[in-house]
């Protein structure tokens, strides 16, 4: 917890109620944690070419597998969590990914707007437990 710690003093972070904050800006949020997630777990896999990097990361932060990850999650979630997602994915947004179909992008918005939330309100662990199994659920632990 000391990086956290650090994190919020050092930008002058102040509490928030992430039950005022729209899904779209949940979902803006936890876009960016879930990609750092998985950049960070790209990464740690060893040095490779960053073009390689780009393309591992590229297939798993996409709406599709964002969408695969979130129907096989889905019954694990608590009535909050799936709550949050709901109004993430039901949120109406003003642009489509240009690779994905709506419902992928909609349940793709809906998990970034659940890992947003999980991210404000400090529930870390929840949050990686989450993204660990939706990663496990789609095989991508099988090679280890």
């Amino acid at each position: 917890m000391e990086f956290l710690d650090y994190f919020r003093q050092s930008l002058h972070l102040k509490p928030v109620d992430a039950n005022t904050y729209s899904p779209l800006v949940l979902a803006y949020l936890g876009d960016s944690v879930y990609e750092l997630m998985i950049r960070t777990r790209v990464t740690n896999r060893g040095s490779m070419q960053v073009n390689k990097m780009h393309k591992k990361s590229a297939s798993l932060v996409k709406a599709q597998t964002q969408a695969q990850i979130l129907k096989l999650l889905e019954p694990e979630l608590t009535p909050e969590e799936e709550a949050v997602y709901k109004r993430g994915r039901n949120a109406k947004s003003a642009s489509m990914a240009k690779h994905a179909t709506m419902i992928d992008y909609r349940m793709a918005t809906g998990f970034e707007a659940l890992i947003g939330y999980l991210f404000l309100t400090e529930q870390y662990s929840r949050m990686v437990e989450l993204v660990g199994k939706g990663l496990e659920f789609i095989g991508e632990f099988e090679s280890e």
